[in-house]
């Protein structure tokens, strides 16, 4: 069992920059593969950015590649979001997510946080 929690969401100005953080309490193994999602309100929930754990492999969203960037942190158990350019359509309920497949896909990933709230205003 994982359990994940997020922080760094806020409110920031278009342009902006934010860098989420999702600390892990439990075993992440080497298989494994760390996503953020988001979801904004009244919308699906819709894949941001993915790496594998063991090496950098990231892999991001059409709609943030260039500007986000996802990262690991074996050390502390974390991996991190950081996000530069932010824009009003980004603002949305960020989660962090552990799965054991390179997917995009929300169901293959068992191991959810709560989320932390990004609000970019124009």
């Amino acid at each position: 069992q994982v359990q994940l929690t997020e922080s760094g969401g806020g409110l920031v100005q278009a342009g902006g920059s934010l860098r989420l953080s999702c600390s892990a309490a439990g075993r992440i193994f080497s298989s494994h593969v760390m996503g953020w999602f988001r979801q904004a309100t009244g919308k699906e929930r819709e894949f941001v950015a993915l790496t594998r754990w063991s090496r950098n492999s990231p892999n991001y969203a059409d709609s943030v590649k260039g500007r986000f960037t996802i990262s690991t942190d074996r050390a502390n158990n974390a991996v991190y979001l950081e996000m530069n350019g932010l824009k009003p359509e980004d603002t949305a309920l960020y989660t962090c997510a552990i799965g054991s497949t390179y997917s995009m896909t929300a169901r293959d990933y068992f191991y959810w946080g709560q989320g932390t709230q990004v609000t970019v205003s124009s």
